[in-house]
């Protein structure tokens, strides 16, 4: 059974940072595309980062490029959110997922596994 277990989120003042964890079970990280996707309340489910399977492939989001990182330990089968100058508006819950896809996606229905989400708060 593939599971994804999401880890490290948190409340943090604006400015701050955070590292989000996505530990998988049942599927290499390695063998698929994985992203990561926020929600917000009364919004919908919009795409943040994407790794491909081959490291050097990433994507954001505009408004997250050039505050995270999206990268991945095949070794700790698990894929991490690196957040920093955090901002209020990115206050949303954090949702890792897998995809059969070879290269970067932005796209929800193309991930197929998905993580139960960890809550990110920023505020001061």
């Amino acid at each position: 059974q593939v599971q994804l277990v999401e880890s490290g989120g948190g409340l943090v003042q604006p400015g701050g940072s955070l590292r989000l964890s996505c530990a998988a079970s049942g599927r290499t990280v390695s063998s698929s595309t994985m992203g990561w996707f926020r929600q917000a309340p009364g919004q919908e489910r919009e795409f943040v980062a994407s790794i491909g399977r081959s490291a050097d492939n990433t994507d954001y989001a505009d408004s997250v490029k050039g505050r995270f990182t999206i990268s991945r330990d095949n070794a700790k089968n698990t894929v991490y959110l690196q957040m920093n100058s955090l901002k209020p508006e990115d206050t949303a819950v954090y949702y890792c997922a897998a995809g059969s896809r070879w290269r970067t996606s932005r796209i929800l229905t193309e991930y197929g596994i998905w993580g139960q989400g960890t809550q990110v708060t920023v505020s001061s």
